[in-house]
């Protein structure tokens, strides 16, 4: 059997983990890896390269992704779809891995319902696809996103200011309301829940009342004022999936913030740093599970399925399921992170 492997959508720690299980236990099957070359694209104009477990040693680790990606949409594309099967057929395969999220398991879920054999593997650090607890790169980017959070205190505290960061998350606020509890944010911010500025005013003042006369606010690209209810982006350009570039809500809140309430602020946009570098182990083992899972999927025939962590268990959802709904925040673990916003 010749199984395809893409990944697609912006990268995540752990990529490389998950590749590497899907090839070393494919190749237990005797199946023949082919590396799918920068996600759809790679598909789109047969750009593949052959996968071993010798090309896979010493990967596991690495951050990014070995296959390269990108943001393409065959289905933005004249004859997409038709030219996606074409190619199937041309590189010899029985069967496609999608490693991604929303947009790029989007894409496999239509695939799967024009008849391609097709497994997913769910990857954001958004940790916003439902039928699964955790995706590989969410527990790298809290990670590293909360110790950014911790290591502005010491700033934050010698010069009396407010640091607002920014982080990623467009409609989901996992990883914004997970970072900010661990790097001790006194205020998170979250796409789910609109946020009144006079109440963050009034925060901000009680705590330069009592003394405390510095705070951090974790705040996500896609958190929005209850006011205007509108989101605050860099540019109005969208990608092939249609979603504007958000980003500057760090920098309009700082500055309200010093024109409202005369308190120092200052914006920080952790930006790409989130998603770059080296995998937790966490996101290490996770990635080796669900890429062991993935193929074992496709050695069972069992097309149009998602390998999924529930409960600590690996097992599948239909892609269709994973896609249909995003996985919001739970309004349980935001109620007991407001429990702080005034400490």
């Amino acid at each position: 059997m010749k199984v395809g492997v893409l990944t697609g959508g912006g990268d995540a720690p752990g990529l490389n983990a998950a590749i590497r299980a899907i090839v070393v236990k494919g190749s237990s099957y005797d199946y023949h890896l082919l590396g799918i070359k920068n996600g759809w694209a790679g598909l789109l104009k047969k750009h593949t390269q052959s996968l071993s477990p010798e090309l896979m040693e010493d990967t596991w680790f690495k951050g990014g992704t070995l296959l390269g990606t990108s943001r393409t949409n065959p289905y933005k594309e004249e004859g997409g779809e038709k030219e996606i099967f074409h190619n199937f057929k041309k590189l010899g395969l029985d069967a496609l891995i999608a490693i991604g999220g929303e947009d790029t398991l989007g894409v496999a879920n239509k695939l799967a319902k024009s008849g391609m054999a097709v497994v997913g593997v769910p990857k954001t650090i958004d940790n916003d696809l439902s039928g699964t607890d955790y995706c590989i790169g969410f527990d790298t980017a809290v990670s590293r996103a909360a110790e950014a959070i911790g290591e502005l205190h010491s700033t934050a505290r010698s010069h009396h200011r407010v640091m607002v960061v920014e982080i990623m998350g467009r409609h989901a606020g996992w990883l914004t309301l997970q970072a900010g509890l661990a790097g001790g944010a006194h205020l998170i911010l979250i796409p789910e829940v609109a946020f009144d500025i006079k109440e963050i005013m009034k925060t901000l003042k009680n705590r330069y009342e009592k003394g405390l006369s510095y705070a951090i606010v974790a705040v996500a690209e896609g958190a929005k004022p209850a006011a205007e209810g509108d989101l605050i982006f860099q540019s109005a350009e969208k990608d092939a999936f249609g979603h504007v570039r958000l980003g500057g809500i760090a920098q309009a809140l700082s500055s309200s913030i010093e024109e409202k309430a005369g308190i120092e602020a200052r914006s920080i946009v952790l930006g790409h740093i989130q998603r770059g570098g080296r995998p937790t182990a966490a996101d290490r083992i996770m990635a080796m599970r669900v890429g062991a899972k993935a193929i074992e999927l496709v050695h069972d025939k069992m097309f149009g399925q998602m390998a999924s962590v529930k409960e600590g268990r690996i097992t599948s959802v239909p892609i269709k399921d994973a896609v249909s709904e995003l996985k919001t925040v739970d309004m349980e673990l935001y109620k007991m992170a407001k429990s702080f916003f005034k400490a």
